[in-house]
Parts: C-alpha cells; structure tokens; sequence
C-alpha cells in the first residue's frame, strides 16, 4: 500500500488498526495496516517495505493519513531460534498502544 492509498483508506474506513513494527536490534521501523477483514497491508514504496529510521518519522507521516494511534510491535527473532512460534502478529501478546 502506498501513502496516497492510505492516506484514501483512512478517509473511507474507520475499523482497521496500524501497526509500527520494530526488529530487535534495529532501528528502522515498518507500517503495517490491518483491515475488518484480517488482511494486513504494509506501507511500501515502489514495491519494496517502507523504512522509516526514527518514531517521529513514522508520526509525521501517519499524521499526514490522519492516524492518531497506533501500536508499537517488537519482533524478537530469539522466538523462532528457539522453536517458539513468533508474536509479533499477535495483537493481545506483543502491541503497546502509541497516542499522537
């Protein structure tokens, strides 16, 4: 999904949740959007995942689309060496809630 696509998704839905995803380890941050029915969009530019390199990128940019929460997911890869099943999809196991 592009910024202009959702930038017009924000305007036309209000049920779908966003999501800033962090890699431990890194500090690049990616945009995910969940829609009602459960079928997740990253942000991408020109095909490839967006990267932003800081928070405050990431607010600026979903303040532009009108988004003014969104959830903080950290993917630890130690769960999958360990056999684990990652989390980081789980909403309820692994978000904390970001206000702007």
């Amino acid at each position: 999904m592009q910024l202009h696509a959702l930038k017009t998704f924000v305007a036309a839905h209000d049920n779908f949740e966003i999501r800033v995803i962090t890699h431990a380890g890194s500090h690049c941050y990616q945009m995910e959007l969940e829609d009602v029915e459960g079928v997740r969009h990253t942000l991408e530019n020109r095909g490839k995942p967006m990267l932003f390199r800081s928070l405050e990128d990431v607010y600026l940019e979903l303040k532009r689309a009108g988004i003014h929460r969104a959830y903080l997911v950290q993917y630890v890869p130690q769960d999958e060496v360990i056999g684990r099943e990652a989390h980081y999809h789980d909403p309820l196991a692994s978000r904390m809630p970001l206000v702007f």
